[in-house]
């Protein structure tokens, strides 16, 4: 099957082309080094003829909501209406557990991206999935300075391949709307997983301070409210996979 993958350049992009690939079907990777702007739609239509399914992991990195609402709303509308006059049958999205709970200026856009996509006409299936391991180290490298200030989120985070395997399980499936949260195998927290990567040399060594924010995050926003998939890979085998030096 030819299926496309917008943002397939990023993280989570990568994996899901290489778990295409591995099971024997063509990715088609939408990308500016690729020739598709999804932001102004440059090469988009064409990318997307004689797809039968798109796997939406575009992403852009920021703290800013206008800038992230302004991204996943023209991507996204972009996306859509491409999809629609090219006849793709399926559009599929990742998108954040508590997106909708925890007050952050990125999941306003996610949350905008969610909206377009459901107001479409390409049948769609979007899944929420809680943060990546890697965005252990993200959070990290995001804080300059002698010392990493860090939010006492608590957090059941899961290995990007786990996710990329979900969603092309749903992009090869029947659309089904909104698909049951998928989570990874174990609740943590966010400041002890940072400690953790920086004693195993994933991050630059410095104290980890935690951080106590008020709301949503601190007390399990971030968290599934109801059952679903999990992942098995835990935070500790991950780390050994990155740090092969990990004892």
């Amino acid at each position: 099957m030819k299926i496309a993958v917008a943002g397939g350049t990023g993280v989570a992009g990568r994996a899901v082309v290489e778990e295409l690939r591995a099971r024997g079907h063509v990715p088609v990777v939408l990308s500016r080094g690729h020739g598709v702007d999804l932001v102004s739609g440059s090469g988009l239509y064409a990318a997307l003829t004689g797809v039968e399914a798109v796997i939406d992991v575009s992403n852009v990195t920021t703290n800013r909501k206008s800038v992230a609402v302004g991204f996943f709303d023209k991507a996204g509308r972009n996306l859509l209406g491409a999809a629609e006059r090219a006849g793709v049958r399926h559009l599929v999205t990742p998108s954040i557990v508590g997106v909708d709970r925890v007050g952050h200026p990125y999941y306003t856009g996610k949350l905008r991206q969610e909206e377009i996509i459901q107001g479409g006409v390409v049948p769609w299936t979007i899944l929420r999935a809680t943060q990546f391991y890697e965005f252990v180290g993200q959070a990290l490298s995001g804080v300059p300075g002698p010392i990493a200030l860090v939010p006492t989120a608590v957090v059941q985070p899961i290995a990007v391949r786990e996710v990329a395997e979900a969603l092309v399980d749903l992009a090869l499936g029947s659309p089904r709307g909104m698909a049951p949260e998928l989570a990874g195998p174990q609740v943590e927290s966010l400041v002890d997983l940072a400690r953790r990567l920086i004693a195993a040399g994933g991050a630059r060594r410095r104290p980890v301070v935690p951080l106590y924010l008020p709301g949503a995050m601190r007390k399990g926003g971030l968290l599934p409210t109801g059952p679903g998939p999990r992942g098995t890979q835990t935070f500790a085998d991950w780390l050994k996979e990155e740090s092969p030096a990990t004892p």
